[in-house]
């Protein structure tokens, strides 16, 4: 079965030169090509494509607004962003839209061909070329937002921020552990003095966070 492909890019001769080579691909199949976003978006709806590739910067709808259109409505087509824009913001904010591709123009077709059966597939796709700065960005964010790492607190210290975490009262906390509930509130109000947190509510988000225990946020 062939991959139906939507080609959106508002330069003619770019949009046409990506649906000559994608044509030559046995596996797939071009149904249909837009010159803006909002036609991008009509279309989809219309053609209920496999995979959608859209440049970013479109007249009338522009890329992330038509990505995040598309992903609303269509929440199974794949969408695969193919710009000049390399910077770390127009990946992030692509990707927040719906997007599961991510190439810069500047790449090689097999690479393009790559990322289409990629994401059909069910995977996500990001070039090497935004990958590489993405992740760089991630990681100094990280850095910045767990400035106080777990590893300063003691291993009961830990035990105790589980379990509040987990909802359990100072009472359970010390049946558990088989401490006295007077350690209990010391021991927590030690982590709560080492991470400058307050309130169970910060404690578990931290927990959660740092994976220490079994619930989501």
């Amino acid at each position: 079965m062939c991959i139906r492909i939507l080609v959106a890019d508002d330069h003619r001769l770019v949009r046409e030169g990506i649906i000559s080579l994608l044509r030559e691909e046995a596996d797939m199949e071009v149904v249909g090509e837009a010159s803006n976003g909002r036609q991008a978006v009509e279309l989809a709806a219309k053609l209920t494509p496999d995979v959608v590739i859209l440049d970013i910067a479109m007249p009338d709808l522009n890329g992330v607004d038509a990505a995040r259109a598309i992903f609303s409505r269509l929440p199974k087509v794949r969408i695969i962003a193919l710009t000049v824009h390399a910077e770390q913001r127009f990946v992030v904010n692509m990707l927040r839209a719906g997007a599961t591709g991510y190439l810069p123009k500047s790449s090689a077709f097999d690479e393009l061909t790559r990322a289409i059966r990629c994401v059909h597939s069910g995977k996500t796709y990001l070039s090497p070329i935004v990958a590489g700065p993405v992740l760089k960005d991630l990681l100094e964010r990280m850095g910045k937002e767990d400035a106080v790492p777990v590893s300063v607190l003691s291993l009961r210290e830990r035990e105790v921020l589980q379990l509040v975490a987990e909802g359990k009262a100072s009472k359970e906390v010390a049946k558990a552990l088989h401490i006295s509930i007077n350690t209990v509130i010391r021991h927590r109000q030690h982590v709560m003095d080492k991470l400058g947190v307050h309130g169970v509510a910060a404690l578990t988000k931290y927990a959660i966070r740092e994976g220490l225990c079994g619930l989501e946020w």
